[in-house]
């Protein structure tokens, strides 16, 4: 019983991922600047990533691999020279 809460639960927030992703995708396609949005990308798709390792498993899956890969670009690098670029790039497409 407590694993299928954990898992909806998961799945909850794996779902909030994808929809903040797919508003900050549509943000960055019209040329908007949407920090909370993508703040929030970020913070789901790290608890997407963290709450998947908590599931029992006898073995690695692809999905533990991805995770591994995962985990430190999204929640140990440090992200603002990354977005930094990001908006320079964007307001060099803005101005013309």
């Amino acid at each position: 019983m407590i694993l299928r809460i954990y898992t909806i639960i998961h799945t909850l927030i794996s779902l909030a991922a994808i929809f903040t992703g797919l508003i900050v995708l549509f943000g960055m396609l019209s040329g908007k600047r949407l920090d909370g949005w993508t703040k929030w990308f970020l913070i789901t798709a790290v608890a997407t990533t963290v709450t998947g390792f908590l599931f029992p498993f006898s073995w690695f899956h692809t999905s533990h691999w991805l995770g591994i890969i995962s985990l430190p670009v999204l929640a140990f690098c440090d992200l603002r020279p990354l977005l930094a670029a990001s908006r320079w790039s964007l307001a060099l497409d803005l101005r013309r």
